[in-house]
């Protein structure tokens, strides 16, 4: 089986590359960060991640004055971390109050509130 040669950059093309990066002003973290958020044509988005899940059971308050909550299990999550409980009194895009029910599949998303 004959070996594929790799295509490399010559010399003077990579002691160019080198020398245009030299020669950009040298900038701290933060003030490239700062710089980032000052830039208003960039729209800032937060960290976050989305993971299906199913409501493994409802769990009745133990006050009446207190919402019943939801128990979800989240696929993919490790041990400690796969049931997550949540009071189960929604809205939905309407305004109108919806519950969950035991074994329905949901879209959990978890949003930073920092921007790192």
């Amino acid at each position: 089986m004959p070996h594929k040669k790799r295509k490399t950059q010559s010399g003077a093309a990579a002691r160019d590359s080198v020398i245009r990066e030299i020669a950009k002003p040298r900038m701290a973290r933060s003030a490239r960060i700062a710089e980032q958020k000052l830039n208003s044509a960039r729209i800032p988005q937060r960290p976050s991640v989305s993971m299906p899940g199913t409501v493994d059971k409802i769990i009745p308050p133990p006050h009446p004055r207190q919402p019943e909550k939801a128990q979800i299990a989240v696929d993919g999550a490790h041990r400690p971390h796969q049931n997550l409980r949540i009071d189960n009194d929604l809205l939905d895009e309407h305004g109108n109050d919806v519950k969950l029910k035991k074994g329905a599949r949901v879209e959990l998303t978890v949003t930073s509130e920092s921007e790192y």
